[in-house]
């Protein structure tokens, strides 16, 4: 973080200080797991259910954390008291953007599916153009938020934001966090459906990113999805539209299968020559999210040779959304397990395709949640994708996935072999049993059912 006093931090939140020095500095992290603290920092304690983060307070200090800020005062620990920590930290990253001021250019992502790889996209071309801090995996919300927005100094030049959304009005709040200069829509999707209420509500929700705009920002919107484009209306900054469409300013064109599930194209900025890319992730759906990615550098004043360059070679970017890795015994895992919404299961159950090339395709797929009364109807339609596309054996982990199976049994042309397994356990097991060599094999589904699946399969993985 940019240096603070406490007592600047004191006003900024609107608290009390209870012991030690008003002029004492925080320029360290600021950090809620006291196993994280480090000298020069602040440890933020919440008092949850279970666990009262304030019995570690004495701890932080010690490991070096020059002040706490808490809910209530610790003896003997220099402690900053507010009612509602949370609220605090927010209050304190706007205070940190506020006085870097036009140094640093803040970018915003949302979207219903995507918009993590986007983000890390974006992160990933805007470091060839300074230094830049980007959402650790999906934390976006009202503690992730202003949490990422602390980690930056004086030297950061690009701050990307993932902002997630499950209802009216929480966009506008992380925005009144965090102002964006340029923000990024990938697409409105059924994700948190039940609680938008409907795909009207999650337009409506999604777009408070656009109108959160100065007029001296920039909009970035998908040119491929309709709801995404309409949002145009609604922002007061200039509007570049990027995409497959042919509306799209910053286009892709021409592409192509490089194998394995991933896809080049030609990208086309305005006032340059096209350029070819050759992308270093999986699914055909990353297309488009490179574009709204080339967009954002394009804006920064990254050349297309350097956007092109770094999508080939890309690194570090979020773990367990499209990790495409061998096993020692010849068969492929493609892990997309972090999360999943119908959007997602449909790009990855393709992805899953392009991967396999004629291989023999295993679909592993878990329950969706927060769909409300689209649930059923959304897991159905899932397998019934998944037997379309020609998937060889289905398994629905769990029984609230169930209905997968019953989308894919009335695909009457479909010659697969569905299955439901109870648990994590029991889908290693089936997989133990029955992959052979040059299996491709696909597991996705919310982040808890899931990914306990892939890491029993990545013991046996060889290396890339």
């Amino acid at each position: 973080m940019i240096p603070f006093t406490v007592a600047g931090i004191t006003a900024v939140v609107g608290g009390t200080l209870h012991g030690g020095r008003g002029d004492a500095v925080v320029d360290g992290a600021v950090e809620y797991d006291s196993r994280k603290v480090a000298p020069g920092g602040m440890f933020v304690a919440f008092a949850g259910a279970k666990v009262d983060a304030h019995d570690f307070a004495a701890k932080a200090i010690a490991d070096g954390a020059v002040v706490v800020l808490g809910s209530r005062p610790v003896d003997g620990v220099p402690t900053i008291v507010v009612e509602d920590p949370r609220a605090a930290l927010g209050l304190l990253a706007r205070a940190v953007l506020d006085r870097l001021g036009d140094a640093l250019t803040v970018v915003a992502v949302t979207g219903s599916s995507g918009k993590t790889s986007t983000k890390d996209l974006i992160a990933a071309l805007l470091r060839t153009a300074g230094p830049t801090v980007a959402t650790v995996a999906s934390d976006n919300n009202e503690l992730g938020t202003p949490y990422t927005v602390l980690k930056v100094t004086a030297a950061t030049r690009y701050l990307v934001l993932e902002m997630g959304s499950r209802g009216a009005g929480h966009l506008a709040y992380l925005c009144g966090i965090a102002p964006p200069d340029v923000s990024v829509v990938v697409n409105v999707g059924t994700s948190h459906i039940a609680e938008f209420g409907s795909l009207e509500g999650t337009t409506l929700a999604k777009g408070e990113l656009v109108e959160a705009l100065r007029p001296d920002g920039l909009a970035i919107l998908n040119a491929d999805d309709p709801r995404v484009a309409g949002m145009a209306a609604r922002s007061a900054a200039p509007v570049v539209f990027a995409g497959e469409a042919d509306t799209a300013a910053v286009r892709a064109t021409g592409v192509t299968d490089l194998g394995r599930g991933r896809f080049g194209f030609t990208l086309h900025v305005p006032g340059t020559d096209p350029v070819e890319v050759r992308l270093d992730v999986a699914g055909r759906h990353q297309v488009g999210n490179a574009s709204l990615a080339a967009a954002v550098a394009s804006h920064a004043g990254v050349d297309p040779a350097t956007i092109a360059a770094t999508l080939g070679d890309l690194d570090g970017l979020s773990t367990r959304r499209m990790d495409v890795f061998d096993r020692a015994d010849d068969v492929t895992v493609i892990d997309d397990s972090y999360n999943a919404n119908p959007a997602s299961m449909a790009a990855a159950l393709r992805a899953l395709v392009a991967v396999a090339a004629g291989r023999r395709m295993i679909a592993v797929l878990g329950f969706m949640a927060e769909l409300g009364e689209y649930e059923r109807t959304a897991h159905e339609e899932v397998g019934r994708l998944a037997a379309e596309l020609g998937v060889d054996r289905l398994v629905a982990v769990g029984e609230q996935a169930a209905p997968i199976l019953h989308g894919a049994s009335v695909v009457a042309s479909w010659g697969g072999d569905p299955v439901l397994v109870t648990d994590q356990e029991a889908a290693v097991a089936l997989l133990r049993a029955e992959l052979r060599p040059r299996d491709v094999v696909l597991v996705k589904g919310s982040r808890y059912r899931t990914w306990d699946i892939v890491d029993a399969l990545r013991v046996e993985a060889a290396a890339k």
